[in-house]
């Protein structure tokens, strides 16, 4: 699209702040923005040059036509961004979708007896209705917050709709257990039930205080009552409570209500982690992944922010957001959006030190876990594993059900100390653990990791089934074209190994997969923003198995690093020195059995005597 097309329209736009929408040839919006001056930022678009961003260049060759909305100021511009954004979905526009394998805890608050039950996704109808909606949850945690609930709360778990079944059946068992307040026998009013309902939202937000004082109210008044059984459930509710409350890290030192957001980006998705901290404890967590990566990240931050404080529940007045994503303008035009949703001042923070930059951290930590989570089960719940497996048997040629067994390898090193590598194997297109071996270094004794890679494939095809290494059906090599090549030698030289497919996983200069390479020198760049679904699929694949191999062999480097750390850390104890350090690794073996041992056992080594022994048996003892 050529800045000749729309020159004479372009001229008219106003320099005022507005939204704007992008169109293709067939009418359809496919890309809704807000600027602070219309006509600066449409021209940026369709000026001569080239554009650098990949996603904008690839969305600005599909524009046929665009129209603008004119708005009073930014924070008005970011609003209606946000309502076009849900409404349209543009194909170009980060959308918030959360992982469906994430169920949500459902509260139907339109209902005169409300329900709380487990719900799989999103019924906008009957959130529109008034139903709340807590999550996504990952599915061990809400089986563990559904119990919790549960246990403190008489709630009704029939399927019996109220007031039109009252009165129908006898109470059942959890009547009579105290764990229902029985509302069929019509002697529950919808107020007293709501209450009820009101504290599983207080529970659910973390306002244990209030939800402890109404139950020991409650607890005190049945006593006075004489109502004895009463008072005990309650009782048995407090301590329930109690309980979880010693059980939940506290983790701020000042009691107050914050959200805080970490972000990571890999194989072309970025995942927004939120955590939930109430009363100073965190509660709650939400997962969400978004097509974009790290270079997109502002966009991502403010869509997420956009999008789902909308339709939450309750905002607190603090939000935590990563370093150095949002500009200053940016960051104020959101607090603007989000205080005039709540009514009270929102504030984002970008902190620099103390207990919320800790948290602050465990965000982005969080993120990050859910994203390898995520990569190394091929993407969200029902996806199909084995689907990049079969793409790339039709990218080498191969016929379908070819591959099965696809290893990797990666070398770690630390200089010229503890050279290793790990082995991983992927069946199907998933893990599988038990068949990852590890490769200490005999013969490489520098920094080479050609030779590393050498000794490792030759011995690992030393080995046959019956030391439970099955040949692979394809080996997945850590690098481009020099990699593959030098792989490639050494493979094809060892008998029997003809019928193994080879390819290079690429990086780019961020270190991230970006690629693939085949040995027939075809490369194929999965960077692209119009990528198809089975390259998507692909690129998932691939940064799994290049992020499981590294992490694996550089685990494995570590531990050997330790191990050496320690040995020369025994020289650290008064009269130990290189001579008597290796007396007792000769004798014991490793330096956990010289950390077990007692005076009577270490003064047995010939050359250690009882002071030796007493040095070494303070130095584990203080836990130097």
């Amino acid at each position: 699209m050529t800045s000749e097309r729309f020159d004479a329209r372009l001229d008219t736009v106003p320099q005022d702040p507005g939204v704007y929408l992008m169109k293709d040839a067939s009418g359809c919006i496919i890309y809704v923005g807000k600027a602070k001056k219309l006509r600066n930022r449409l021209k940026s678009y369709f000026a001569s040059g080239n554009i650098p961003h990949p996603k904008v260049r690839a969305m600005v060759s599909h524009v046929a036509d665009f129209e603008y909305t004119v708005v009073g100021s930014e924070a008005e511009a970011l609003l209606l961004e946000a309502n076009l954004i849900k409404r349209y979905q543009p194909k170009y526009n980060i959308l918030l979708r959360d992982d469906k394998g994430y169920p949500y805890i459902c509260i139907t608050l339109n209902e005169e007896y409300p329900r709380v039950f487990k719900s799989f996704r999103i019924d906008e109808d009957l959130r529109k209705a008034g139903a709340l909606y807590y999550g996504p949850y990952m599915n061990s945690d809400l089986y563990q917050v559904l119990k919790t609930i549960e246990n403190l709360f008489p709630l009704k778990r029939c399927h019996k709709v109220f007031p039109r079944d009252i009165g129908k059946d006898r109470p059942c068992l959890n009547y009579h257990i105290g764990k229902c307040m029985a509302p069929c026998q019509g002697e529950v009013s919808a107020a007293d039930y709501r209450r009820m309902i009101n504290r599983i939202l207080m529970f659910l937000e973390g306002s244990y205080d209030g939800i402890e004082n109404a139950i020991r109210q409650e607890m005190e008044d049945a006593s006075e009552n004489l109502e004895f059984e009463k008072a005990a459930a309650l009782r048995d509710r407090l301590a329930s409570l109690a309980g979880i409350r010693r059980s939940q890290h506290v983790f701020m030192e000042i009691k107050r209500d914050v959200d805080a957001i970490g972000l990571y980006s890999d194989a072309g998705e970025t995942c927004v982690r939120k955590l939930e901290v109430r009363d100073g404890r965190v509660v709650g967590s939400s997962t969400y992944f978004v097509a974009g990566t790290g270079d997109e990240a502002a966009e991502v931050l403010t869509g997420f922010i956009t999008q789902y404080y909308d339709k939450a529940p309750k905002v607190p007045g603090l939000i935590v957001i990563p370093e150095g994503i949002l500009d200053e303008d940016a960051a104020k035009e959101l607090e603007v959006y989000l205080s005039g949703l709540e009514g009270h001042r929102i504030e984002l923070r970008e902190p620099k030190r103390g207990e919320l930059r800790d948290l602050s951290q465990m965000a982005m930590n969080n993120a990050r876990e859910m994203m390898v989570r995520r990569i190394l089960r091929g993407g969200g719940a029902g996806s199909d594993p084995q689907a990049p497996v079969r793409y790339l048997e039709t990218l080498m040629g191969v016929a379908e059900g070819t591959v099965h067994r696809v290893e990797s390898y990666d070398i770690s090193n630390l200089g010229n100390d503890d050279i290793c590598s790990g082995m991983v194997v992927f069946r199907d297109g998933k893990p599988e653990k038990n068949s990852y071996r590890l490769f200490r270094m005999k013969r490489v004794v520098s920094q080479d990791d050609f030779a590393s890679m050498r000794e490792t494939l030759s011995r690992r095809f030393a080995h046959n089934e019956k030391d439970g290494f099955t040949l692979p059906d394809l080996i997945l090599v850590d690098g481009g074209k020099g990699q593959l090549s030098a792989v490639a030698g050494v493979v094809r030289s060892i008998p029997g190994t003809d019928g193994i497919l080879l390819a290079g996983m690429v990086k780019n200069d961020r270190h991230r997969t970006s690629g693939i390479v085949f040995e027939d020198g075809r490369e194929i760049s999965l960077e692209r923003k119009d990528m198809t679904d089975e390259e998507i699929s692909l690129l998932r694949f691939l940064t799994a198995v290049q992020n499981e191999v590294h992490r694996f062999a550089v685990s494995y480097q570590r531990k050997l690093s330790g191990k050496r750390n320690m040995r020369y850390r025994l020289e650290n104890i008064p009269g130990i020195g290189p001579a008597k350090r290796k007396l007792l690794l000769a004798h014991f073996g490793t330096i956990k059995a010289i950390e077990n041992a007692s005076v009577e056992d270490l003064v047995r080594v010939k050359g250690i005597s009882a002071g030796d022994a007493e040095a070494i048996r303070k130095f584990f003892g203080e836990g130097q």
